[in-house]
């Protein structure tokens, strides 16, 4: 019942999260920095209000190396994290960043394999099997159906640097889940809203730190520019609320309840629904191949999900974390 709980938990993040994805498509006359910094304070603002009646209970169980934590995880999985994710849907798409993300479980169950609750690399060989040829099936596509570079007007330049910002995204967010999960886990001390709530606090303080140069570009932009500042309004806020204050709350109550190895591939949900917001946006069906890799990567992940309700197999020694 624990582990069904916690994959419902992170099927809702990931589809809250894909939303990340649409966004700066939506968006693209914004730069990452306007888009992170207004989506961030919005985050901070609806968290320090929320958590302000519940401060009193909060208050006595905070530390001077939760704070420190705090920042950590708000500087690299919030701030750092989305502003390469905005960049790379921007200067190569959602397709291949969604793809890129798309690795985070693989990363996740190497660095989970061998903590305490976590199946063995070989009993979860099958389902990773799957995730690969999912993964290598949405390669496929975008190379098959990617424009001629020759004709590409935005050149190699431009998409080496849009892949480089999707896989340092990659990066950060491996580092993020790994160490947010490892947190909780050894600080019970806080639910799964109160520090959903303290990160997004967090976060916030950090997001006026970035608002300074954000505004800068803002005011550069000439005036006869084409922005529509009530669509950028209404999307920020509406990823802040969603993306962040409920998925995030959402993926540390999936966090507690999930050993690494299945949490780490539940995030792959935050590609599916990235790619299926995208076939919207665009009006468009998948094509073969695009079909093809939701449906591996979907059946690798609840495969594994029913590895992991089964009670008699193998678990990976204790190791210290």
């Amino acid at each position: 019942m624990k582990v069904i709980q916690g994959v419902l938990y992170g099927l809702a993040a990931g589809a809250l999260w894909g939303m990340v994805f649409l966004a700066p498509r939506a968006l693209s006359a914004f730069s990452p920095l306007e888009l992170a910094s207004c989506r961030y304070l919005s985050y901070g603002v609806v968290s320090l209000l929320m958590l302000l009646p519940l401060w009193r209970g909060v208050r006595g169980k905070l530390q001077h190396e939760d704070w420190l934590a705090l920042l950590r995880l708000s500087l690299i999985g919030n701030i750092i994290y989305y502003v390469l994710l905005i960049s790379a849907v921007q200067l190569v798409g959602i397709a291949p960043t969604s793809l890129i993300i798309g690795v985070l479980p693989l990363l996740m169950t190497v660095i989970g394999s061998r903590e305490h609750g976590a199946l063995r690399l070989s009993a979860l060989a099958w389902p990773l099997a799957l995730i690969m040829a999912g993964v290598a099936a949405i390669n496929l596509d975008v190379f098959l159906y990617a424009p001629d570079p020759a004709n590409d007007s935005a050149g190699w330049l431009v998409k080496l640097g849009g892949l480089a910002c999707a896989v340092a995204a990659l990066l950060s967010w491996t580092w993020y889940a790994v160490a947010n999960a490892r947190y909780l886990r050894q600080h019970p001390r806080f639910n799964s809203h109160e520090w959903s709530l303290l990160t997004g606090v967090c976060t916030g303080v950090l997001a006026l730190l970035l608002a300074l140069p954000a505004g800068w570009l803002a005011l550069s932009v000439p005036a006869s520019a084409e922005r529509d500042w009530a669509l950028f309004a209404g999307i920020t806020v509406a990823v802040a609320l969603g993306a962040s204050v409920l998925g995030t709350g959402l993926w540390n109550a999936a966090s507690r309840r999930l050993p690494l190895t299945l949490s780490g591939q539940l995030i792959v949900f935050e590609t599916l629904f990235a790619l299926f917001y995208g076939f919207l946006y665009e009006w468009r069906w998948p094509r073969p191949f695009e079909s093809l890799a939701m449906l591996l990567l979907l059946g690798g992940v609840l495969w594994s999900s029913w590895l992991h309700l089964q009670p008699n197999e193998p678990l990976a020694d204790e190791m210290p974390v």
